[in-house]
């Protein structure tokens, strides 16, 4: 494994670009089942607050699967 500093400006780059995906990704998905009722939430609210701290699965599971089509 390679250090930070050992490695190339294009791999850090990439790394941070998609540190910056993954952390909007929870955040729009955490705000997103903090504001929606319930009752339009497949399942409880807190199952998908845990299910989003999942890397990139997480929110996108539940952009695709948690929410109720209204």
């Amino acid at each position: 494994m390679k250090s930070w500093k050992t490695m190339k400006p294009k791999h850090k780059r990439v790394i941070i670009l998609l540190a910056i995906v993954q952390i909007t990704l929870l955040i729009v998905a955490m705000t997103d089942i903090w504001i929606r009722p319930s009752e339009q939430i497949k399942g409880s609210k807190t199952r998908w607050r845990l299910i989003s701290l999942i890397n990139f699965l997480g929110p996108l599971s539940y952009f695709f699967f948690g929410r109720k089509k209204v």
